[in-house]
């Protein structure tokens, strides 16, 4: 098996070296991240490898996972190559969403191998992730090199791997933040509406709930156009207009979120009565 350290182990560098260690992947070696103390954490969860307690201690590797923030790659990817542990037979990739594999260009200078690897799933239970890693869509982009090495890889884990263009990878990651984050924020503000309306919070969840779950099923069930229901489907521009006045009334921004999706909608519906 090759090897492998985890610089920055958060929720998807330890899901990662959990499920490699696990499908017997790759060796992980070390982890590496702030201190000691989290590295050793880390590697309790992932089964595997020893805490590394700063770039001095970590090992030469045939592949390295960096779980570092976004603004931590390009430094993180400069300090490895600086202690010397890249060359021409090392494999480096970033998780990423938002960045490309270009971030890791010190790494491409000592003659390394790179590329981002991005799962397209929320890793807010790391536990719940791990068991049910399988199936998960990885988002690859990055050396021809790098890749004939993590698209086997993650397919032993059982992902399905999509490749993706660097330039388009903004953009990409986009798409996940408004299915995932943004729809959480949609939610707490439907809640924070009902409970404006003098609905008490427990039933606020329970009027919300179903109603979120069956509206999601019926967007991959049916498509966005026919799933759309509503004033604004039914053309009801004056209710839309007194909703959006008591929202902005009742608070600026959540006024402001309710006014914003009123032209997307709109060009949904249109295109609802089109099909």
């Amino acid at each position: 098996m090759k090897t492998l350290c985890i610089v920055g182990a958060g929720k998807v560098g330890q899901v990662f070296g959990r499920q490699f260690a696990t499908h017997r992947v790759f060796e992980v070696r070390q982890v590496l991240t702030r201190s000691k103390q989290s590295a050793q954490a880390a590697a309790e969860f992932v089964g595997a490898g020893e805490a590394a307690g700063s770039w001095g201690e970590l090992r030469q590797a045939d592949v390295y996972l960096l779980g570092v923030p976004d603004d931590s790659i390009a430094a993180s990817c400069d300090a490895m190559t600086q202690q010397g542990l890249l060359n021409a037979d090392s494999v480096v990739f970033h998780c990423s969403g938002a960045k490309a594999s270009t971030e890791l260009s010190a790494a491409l200078g000592a003659g390394a191998a790179v590329a981002s690897v991005h799962p397209v799933r929320s890793f807010a239970d790391t536990a719940a992730v791990s068991s049910d890693f399988a199936g998960t869509i990885c988002s690859v982009e990055g050396d021809v090199r790098a890749l004939a090495v993590l698209a086997p890889a993650l397919e032993s884990i059982g992902a399905q791997v999509v490749q993706i263009s660097a330039d388009n990878k903004l953009l990409y990651h986009a798409g996940s933040v408004v299915a995932s984050n943004y729809l959480v924020s949609l939610m707490d503000l439907a809640l924070r509406t009902y409970e404006a309306a003098g609905i008490p919070p427990s039933m606020a969840q329970a009027m919300a709930a179903p109603l979120a779950r069956q509206t999601l099923e019926n967007v991959f069930k049916l498509g966005t156009a026919q799933a759309l229901t509503g004033p604004i489907a039914r053309d009801d521009m004056l209710t839309v207009e007194k909703q959006l006045q008591k929202m902005e009334d009742w608070d600026t921004d959540a006024g402001g979120v309710y006014r914003a999706f009123i032209p997307v909608t709109q060009a949904l519906a249109r295109r609802k009565k089109q099909s």
